[in-house]
């Protein structure tokens, strides 16, 4: 009988040559990110296809969003501590304008970004500090140039608002219920390894400090569960069933069977970000799609809404199924930091 260990070894063998189960799951979720990143926030599902064709490879946004909401969305900084639009800034109130517009084909956006930042601090430590990783963060956020992006989502606004209003970083998170709370999970697996005694309570503390959800932090053990169940050599079908019971359940996609992707997710489902619907709708296209990756990845994208927070769990659950094509890890901006780290 094999040991846990030689499962592992054995599994990351399948995976891909030369990258392991961790870089493999972190690379599927900057990819399912990166391929949904142009039509980002799109519910009207037919404009996808009128605008992007088939999203099976990178491609960068149009020039304007048709269902852009910046027009209507403000943040104003108390002071220099909370200006994190800067340049953006200008962007904020206008119609029509697209929330990735300054991205290239392959980029990722804003919160993958952050992801990347933190694999690679907590590979170089060799170990997670909350404290360290928010000070990093906070000058990530601040600093001139260290991205390109112009949207920054609702729990960054409310964490900087708190930040300059005084409030000591570790007190800064809110109640966001957003699936983007989780895209940091795959990258802090990625960083420790699904194995690591203490990954449960890692996710936890780092989730919790912007989502203060009881949701989100459990919709975030459940990732960690189902990709450790995997990486010990479950398939991931019976892990999401397993480890997501309180997600979803044999019985409910037995009744969506006949019901195409896009029928579930932006029917069924809502393709929005909140939490209750978003994290479902994700274990639906990882179970639809198990050991078929560039399928799911790229149904994730045509499905609309909140396709890149959502992608980073797909992308993630996909990769531990079965090895990414080649061409989408080569042309993928960020795959550099995580295979030579």
């Amino acid at each position: 009988m094999q040991s846990d260990d030689e499962k592992v070894q054995a599994f990351e063998k399948r995976i891909a040559p030369e990258i392991s189960f961790g870089q493999q799951i972190f690379l599927g979720a900057l990819v399912a990110d990166s391929i949904a990143m142009p039509v980002h926030w799109y519910y009207n599902q037919s404009a996808i296809e009128r605008d992007f064709g088939i999203l099976d490879a990178y491609q960068p946004p149009k020039k304007t969003h048709p269902d852009s909401i910046l027009w209507r969305s403000e943040y104003r900084p108390l002071n220099a501590n909370g200006d994190i639009l800067r340049e953006q800034s200008q962007y904020w109130g206008r119609r029509g304008v697209h929330y990735h517009q300054f991205l290239d084909a392959g980029e990722n956006t804003l919160n993958s970004l952050l992801a990347i930042e933190l694999f690679e601090m907590v590979r170089r430590s060799g170990h997670y500090d909350p404290t360290r990783w928010l000070d990093h963060y906070i000058n990530f956020m601040l600093t001139p140039g260290k991205h390109n992006d112009t949207y920054v989502e609702e729990y960054h606004r409310h964490f900087f608002t708190n930040y300059s209003s005084g409030r000591k970083p570790m007190n800064c998170g809110v109640r966001d219920i957003h699936i983007g709370g989780l895209v940091p999970v795959p990258a802090l697996i990625a960083a420790l390894g699904p194995r690591h005694p203490d990954i449960r309570e890692i996710v936890q503390k780092h989730v919790a400090l912007t989502h203060k959800d009881n949701d989100v932090l459990a919709a975030a053990d459940a990732v960690v569960r189902i990709l450790a169940a995997v990486s010990l050599g479950a398939h991931l079908k019976e892990a999401i069933l397993d480890e997501a019971s309180q997600w979803i359940s044999r019985a409910k996609i037995a009744r969506w069977t006949d019901c195409p992707d896009r029928v579930v997710v932006g029917g069924i489902l809502s393709s929005a970000c909140y939490i209750p619907d978003a994290f479902p709708a994700a274990l639906f296209l990882s179970y639809r799609h198990a050991d078929k990756p560039a399928n799911g990845i790229c149904s994730n994208a045509q499905c609309g809404g909140d396709s890149c927070h959502r992608g980073s769990i797909i992308g993630s659950l996909l990769a531990a199924s079965a090895p990414l094509p080649e061409i989408l890890i080569d042309r993928l901006v960020a795959a550099p930091r995580i295979i030579n780290n």
